[in-house]
């Protein structure tokens, strides 16, 4: 299995750097059992060219065709190259000096395990690591795409790769599956959801800041205090709310003290079961807890988890759980995953509080680059441990981490009060984006994203450093014209604000610069 990996891997890498010209390679594995020939064309008239592998397996000595002249078809737009490739995208060759590469996995289907880059004693050395020793396999192996995006840091923030070599979406009718942002208990309250009480509150949280849904969280089949969990989906569905509801994947944390509900989703007929059930109440999605691992029977749970999904019309989120793997394109319904160290962990350790402002300026470069991020942006106050970075930072986390479902932790009264105009932000906040451009940034230091949602951009900037930092962008790499460039930024004081407008759209020939706090940060909108 490790031979196929680094033959597969040889091959893209082969096929990336090449120079197009007609010509054949030939490539071994380090056994010598596996032999691929690689034959590119590219006559001079032909703007693209053309690629084919054959592999051939020796087994006991004798040599057998495994693949015979699988056309690659390398071309610069997307295309259907037949059912066993279905993209190869090519770019121009450079010398590689100062560029960045990420190394990550796409397209898990059913029956694969997933893999992780690991390293021992040298930091300098890394090999990939298979979840299983051992998958069963019966009949043709295809494996899942090993991929290197190789770029600027600004190719590799906004490539689409992961997704781009992922199945086609398995979902025809996709007018149910909406993004929005979802007011949670869980960050505040851990216990939360056993109170019909304050399920309430964040119900009329949802409709005060005009966000379209509100996660139950764990322990929801003990609610008391009032109400169950039906008077609660009643109350919401009555204030125009859609509600989405907790599960425990009953794969890990399942013994004895392990929050509920439990084994519900693992088995097929009971599953089917409660989405029909989720579907008529009226529910708009799950979230899925506490998984175990990255093996090929945990893939299968969370692909039948999603394929079983699509006829009740149920918008998923994993928690406790894998990467995305490419499977929002297969299942756009799959709205985000956790896979971070993210908002929640002022609930378990204090070894956020310290390291967040870093930390949240890498992951734009790093996990996110790569799906959907659960990581629940937007906290103000403070949850068991608490959090220095600004109010600035903290609201540009809501633009710089995307996720199709940005879930908004903290306490009612904590939004409520907030200053009108950064109310205004986030009731109006997308979560769904048509364009994605990095504006600068370095890894852990500081990063300046833009997103753009029909013609209007939004800005969120980050200082990852522990002194004050002044960030800039220059509004022209976006836009010819505006009305309107409101900007929210960090007041005097770490959890202040200020605010600032320009209208006059004339003489704006340099990048406009914003001085953040230590860990500061700060939003703009250009209209």
């Amino acid at each position: 299995m490790k031979n196929i990996h680094t033959v597969l891997l040889l091959v893209m890498l082969l096929i990336i750097t090449g120079s197009l010209k007609s010509e054949a390679k030939n490539l071994s594995s380090p056994n010598g059992k596996i032999e691929v020939l690689i034959n590119i064309d590219r006559p001079d008239n032909d703007l693209y060219g053309s690629a084919s592998i054959t592999v051939k397996y020796k087994d006991n000595s004798k040599s057998k065709t495994v693949i015979d002249k699988l056309a690659l078809g390398l071309k610069t737009d997307i295309q259907n190259l037949g059912d066993r490739l279905n993209l190869i995208s090519m770019s121009d060759n450079k010398e590689i000096i100062d560029d960045y590469m990420m190394i990550t996995e796409a397209n898990i289907t059913y029956g694969q395990s997933a893999s992780r880059i690991i390293n021992k004693e040298d930091n300098n050395k890394y090999q990939i690591k298979i979840a299983d020793a051992k998958v069963p396999i019966s009949g043709t192996w295809v494996s899942p795409w090993r991929l290197l995006i190789i770029g600027s840091l600004a190719d590799i923030v906004e490539s689409t790769l992961v997704t781009d070599v992922s199945e086609p979406s398995k979902v025809t009718n996709t007018s149910w599956i909406v993004p929005g942002p979802a007011s949670w208990i869980y960050w505040a309250y851990n216990n939360g959801s056993n109170n019909f009480q304050l399920v309430k509150e964040y119900v009329d949280l949802a409709v005060e800041m005009n966000w379209p849904y509100n996660l139950i969280d764990w322990k929801w089949n003990e609610m008391g205090n009032g109400g169950n969990v039906d008077d609660a989906l009643k109350y919401a569905d009555e204030k125009g709310v859609k509600s989405m509801l907790w599960y425990n994947s009953s794969t890990n944390w399942n013994g004895e003290g392990a929050p509920g509900p439990l084994y519900i989703l693992n088995e097929k007929e009971s599953r089917v079961n409660e989405y029909k059930m989720l579907h008529d109440k009226g529910v708009a999605g799950i979230k899925v807890d506490f998984f175990n691992g990255d093996g090929h029977e945990e893939m299968n749970y969370y692909i039948d988890l999603l394929e079983d999904a699509i006829d009740y019309k149920l918008m998923l989120n994993f928690h406790g759980a894998t990467i995305p793997r490419g499977w929002q394109r297969t299942y756009p319904h799959m709205m985000t995953v956790e896979a971070v160290y993210g908002a929640e962990w002022y609930n378990n350790l204090p070894l956020l509080t310290n390291r967040a402002a870093k930390h949240n300026a890498t992951l734009p470069f790093t996990r996110n680059v790569i799906g959907s991020m659960d990581y629940t942006p937007g906290t103000f106050t403070d949850s068991q441990h608490p959090h220095i970075t600004s109010h600035g930072h903290e609201l540009a986390l809501t633009v710089v981490f995307e996720s199709a479902i940005q879930h908004m932790p903290d306490r009612p009264e904590s939004y409520l009060t907030l200053p009108n105009p950064v109310k205004e932000f986030l009731s109006k906040l997308p979560t769904a984006w048509d364009e994605t451009k990095l504006l600068d940034g370095y890894p852990g230091d500081y990063v300046v994203l833009a997103r753009r949602k029909g013609t209007t951009w939004y800005i969120g900037g980050l200082n990852g450093e522990e002194s004050p930092q002044t960030l800039s962008f220059d509004v022209n790499e976006l836009v010819s014209t505006f009305n309107n460039i409101s900007i929210i930024k960090d007041g005097a004081e770490e959890r202040s604000f200020d605010f600032e407008n320009i209208t006059d759209i004339s003489g704006i020939d340099q990048p406009l610069e914003v001085n953040c706090l230590s860990r500061g940060g700060f939003v703009s909108i250009i209209e």
